[in-house]
């Protein structure tokens, strides 16, 4: 896959420079030093022909917005700076901006358990680049095949009918209260496709509990389902299932509607399995919670569909408020 190669080459480049610089990275170890190589490998003409090659004109303001970041988040300051960079890269060949405002992506940390050379297990923060539900939605747009593609809370009585038989869902019930009883993704395509996926917040905790590798074996599924009590604020700066459960539930529905029934690119495809790939590696925390996206490992194969070569009728689809402008 082209994204994938463009990806690991960009990922190989950055480590190249943390070898090059393997004196200033082994001194590295305040706060302080961290920050600085940090800057100087940004600084780097192999990591910043790479940013440049993903973002072209939108290169700097994306590696200001790495260098906010990694300021403005104590958690991240404890990562291997080269890591941190990596994993920006991986957000930039998808020109998704890692501003946690805006929920496209994230660097998040987790403790990860990992041998010393003595063999003893020791937790070590490590950066993953995690995809919001939003960003799913951006990439999605991006492709021309969808008309409509929207996700939202289902608050308690606009839930009026699903129909078994056609799958379709009916929410022109009336709002009792601002209780929250489910989430929605619907989906309608520019060659009349239509699909509506609906989940409870018993079904989302049900799925999170069985999926999702970060979440800790003593957090039930009844424990899920009370966190979903607390109001949405699509605009809170809080990730992860104990963060932010309904953040990840729209994520979730969102995702298993396009991997069921959405066309996929090549990028798309690519972007949800290294985002599940990633999470089959995590370990979740046992003593304190970290502001972390948990992604869930989903039993659904991906079904990719080529991208169209040439003009079609997609040309004439509506065209999404990209961030970055494609080179």
């Amino acid at each position: 896959m082209e994204t994938q190669s463009q990806s690991q080459k960009m990922a190989a480049a950055v480590m190249a420079q943390a070898t090059q610089n393997t004196a200033t990275t082994a001194v590295a170890t305040t706060v302080k030093d961290r920050k600085a190589s940090l800057k100087n490998m940004l600084r780097a003409d192999s990591v910043t022909e790479q940013f440049r090659n993903a973002l072209g004109k939108y290169s700097d303001t994306f590696v200001a917005s790495i260098i906010d970041l990694y300021n403005s988040d104590s958690s991240l300051q404890q990562c291997n700076p080269s890591q941190v960079v990596a994993e920006a890269l991986k957000a930039a060949t998808l020109r998704l901006p890692i501003n946690k405002q805006l929920g496209f992506a994230y660097i998040i940390v987790y403790n990860n358990s990992k041998q010393d050379i003595n063999g003893n297990w020791i937790k070590v923060p490590e950066p993953t680049f995690q995809i919001g539900y939003k960003g799913y939605i951006q990439l999605a747009m991006r492709s021309g095949q969808y008309k409509v593609l929207n996700s939202d809370v289902v608050y308690e009585g606009e839930l009026k009918l699903v129909n078994k038989l056609t799958g379709e869902v009916d929410f022109s019930g009336e709002k009792k209260s601002d209780k929250i009883i489910g989430y929605f993704c619907y989906e309608e395509l520019i060659n009349g496709f239509r699909k509506t996926l609906y989940m409870s917040v018993s079904e989302m905790a049900a799925h999170a509990k069985r999926y999702s590798k970060g979440i800790s074996h003593t957090t039930t599924a009844e424990k899920l389902e009370q966190l979903a009590a607390q109001p949405f604020d699509p605009n809170s700066k809080q990730v992860g299932w104990l963060g932010n459960f309904h953040s990840m539930a729209l994520k979730t529905v969102v995702r298993l509607m396009l991997s069921k029934y959405g066309y996929l690119s090549i990028e798309m495809a690519d972007s949800m399995a290294k985002d599940i790939e990633g999470d089959s590696t995590l370990t979740a925390p046992e003593d304190r919670t970290i502001d972390a996206s948990f992604t869930e490992v989903d039993e659904h194969q991906i079904q990719i569909t080529p991208e169209p070569i040439g003009k079609s009728e997609s040309d004439n689809a509506i065209k999404p408020n990209t961030l970055f402008e494609q080179q």
